[in-house]
C-alpha cells in the first residue's frame, strides 16, 4: 500500500478549562485561614486517592483507596473484552462493573502515559494534526488493583462511536471535547464553521443521554472532580497545564455505581444485554507472512507519532515504540507497552473539516484490515453496519478473526497508508 495521506495542516492548540484562583483579602487572620485551606486543597487537588496498597486474595479482604488482589492463583475465568485468563476473585470484582472507556492522549510532551499497559483494548487514531490520541478500555485488567490512568484529555466522535460498543451505556471518561459552546457568541453558539455537526463531541453524547451531570460520560471538566480525578502537576516537571488530568479506575468505577452504572442499571438491565465479545483462541496455526517488526506512519509529516512494533517471541507479544524509543508506562517500572494482538484498521479520513482543525474518520462501514499475530501478517476486513453493532474482524474467507487471548491493539490508519513489515 502506498502511504498518500497529505494532511499537512496543524491545528490551532486547544485551551482546556482552569481553575479560577480566588484572591486573598489582606486580612492578617482571614489570610493564615485561607492559606491553611490553600494548602489543604491543593493537596487534594493535585494528589491521588492515597498510595497505600493492600493486597489480598480475595475482594472481602481488600481495604484501602487503593488495593491489588493475589493474582497468583489458578486462572480459570475469561475476560469477555480479549479473552486474557484471571483467578476467580478478580472475575468477582468485574462481574460488579461495567467497562471504562477512557481518552488518554499522546502529544509528546505527555509522554510517558500512567495505567496505559493495563488497558483490555487500546484504540489509536488521530486527534488533529498529525497527533494521535487513545481510548483505553479498562475492565478486567483493573480488576485485580487501583489503577492511575492519564492524562486524560478531550473527546472526538469516533472515539465516542467505539466507546459504545461496550455494552449500555460504558463508563465513557474524559476531560472536555470538540463542541459547539460559546458563552461570548450570539446565542451561545460558535460562528458557523468553526465546529461542524459531525465532529461536535458534546452534541453527539447528549443525542445519546451520556452528558449528563449524573451521566454514564464522566468529563473531569464539568461533572466529576476530586479525589475521583484530579491534576498531577508534578507526574512530568514543566508538562503544559492541560497534560496534567488524571483519573483513577477504583474510584471512577465506584462513582459510576453511585450514578446508577454498576453491572446492572436503576432498573436492572446488564450493561452486557447488548455486548458481543470477539472470538478468542489460545492460539493460531497462521500460514500468513513472517511480521516480526512493523511498522507505520499516521501523517507522514509528523514523524514524533510514527510506530514501530518488534515482536518478542518469548512472550508472544510485540512491543510498541514511539520514534524508535520504547513506549513505556510510567506508573509501571520496566514495563513496555505491548500487545498479543496488533490490528491496523484502514478506515476513510476527512479533514480537517472546520476552523478549529477537527478530523473525523469513519468507524461505522466496512474496510480493509491487516491482522499481526503471533510473529505473522494475514490480510482480511473489518465490519460494523450500525452504532450498536460491535467492530468485527473477518480472514480473506469471511470468517471471523480470532483474537488470540490478550492484549488488543487497534490503530485506525487512513486508507491507503502504508505498513512495512517483515
Amino acid at each position: 500500500m502506498k502511504n498518500n495521506s497529505t494532511n499537512q495542516v496543524s491545528p490551532k492548540p486547544q485551551l482546556d478549562q482552569e481553575v479560577q484562583k480566588a484572591s486573598l483579602k489582606p486580612v492578617w487572620l482571614l489570610s493564615v485561614v485561607l492559606f491553611v485551606a490553600s494548602f489543604a486543597g491543593s493537596y487534594f487537588y493535585f494528589a491521588p486517592s492515597s498510595s497505600k496498597i493492600t493486597v489480598a486474595d480475595s475482594p472481602a479482604e481488600v481495604t484501602g483507596a487503593r488495593r491489588r488482589l493475589n493474582t497468583d492463583l489458578p486462572r480459570t475465568e475469561e475476560c469477555p473484552m480479549n479473552g486474557m485468563m484471571y483467578p476467580k476473585p478478580v472475575r468477582e470484582i468485574w462481574e460488579g462493573r461495567r467497562p471504562i472507556t477512557a481518552i488518554v492522549e499522546n502529544h509528546l510532551d505527555s509522554r510517558p502515559q500512567s495505567g496505559l499497559s493495563k488497558a483490555d483494548v487500546i484504540y489509536e487514531a488521530v486527534a488533529e494534526g498529525g497527533i494521535t490520541r487513545f481510548l483505553g478500555v479498562f475492565y478486567c485488567n483493573v480488576a485485580s488493583e487501583d489503577v492511575r490512568i492519564g492524562p486524560v484529555r478531550s473527546a472526538r466522535v469516533y472515539f465516542a462511536k467505539w466507546a459504545y460498543e461496550y455494552g449500555l451505556n460504558p463508563i465513557f471518561v474524559h476531560v472536555g471535547g470538540a463542541n459547539n459552546i460559546c458563552g461570548n457568541c450570539p446565542g451561545g453558539v460558535k460562528p458557523v464553521g468553526t465546529v461542524t455537526r459531525e465532529v461536535d463531541a458534546f452534541r453527539l453524547l447528549s443525542d445519546w443521554g451520556w452528558r449528563a451531570a449524573k451521566g454514564n460520560t464522566m468529563d473531569g471538566g464539568t461533572n466529576v472532580g476530586v479525589p475521583t480525578m484530579w491534576r498531577d502537576a508534578e507526574r512530568i516537571p514543566g508538562a503544559a497545564y492541560e497534560h496534567t488530568f488524571m483519573a483513577s479506575t477504583d474510584l471512577l468505577f465506584d462513582e459510576a455505581k453511585k450514578r446508577g452504572f454498576g453491572a446492572t442499571d436503576e432498573k436492572g438491565v446488564a450493561w452486557s444485554s447488548t455486548f458481543k465479545p470477539w472470538k478468542f483462541a489460545d492460539s493460531l496455526t497462521l500460514a500468513g507472512a513472517p511480521a516480526t517488526s512493523v511498522s507505520y506512519s499516521f501523517w507522514k509529516n509528523k514523524p514524533d507519532y510514527d510506530v514501530a512494533w518488534k515482536f518478542d517471541s518469548a512472550s508472544g507479544k510485540y512491543l510498541r515504540f514511539h520514534a524508535d524509543k520504547p513506549h513505556m508506562d510510567m506508573d509501571y517500572e520496566g514495563t513496555q507497552i505491548s500487545a498479543k494482538n496488533l490490528i491496523i484498521q484502514f478506515v476513510v479520513e476527512k479533514g480537517p473539516v472546520d476552523k478549529e482543525y477537527h478530523m473525523y474518520y469513519e468507524n461505522l462501514g466496512t474496510g480493509k484490515a491487516m491482522f499481526f499475530v503471533e510473529g505473522k501478517m494475514v490480510e482480511g476486513t473489518w465490519r460494523r453496519a450500525k452504532l450498536t453493532d460491535r467492530t468485527v474482524f473477518y480472514d480473506s474467507k469471511g470468517q471471523e478473526f480470532p483474537i488470540v487471548r490478550g492484549e488488543v491493539w487497534i490503530s485506525a490508519l487512513p486508507i491507503g497508508n502504508e505498513v512495512l513489515y517483515q
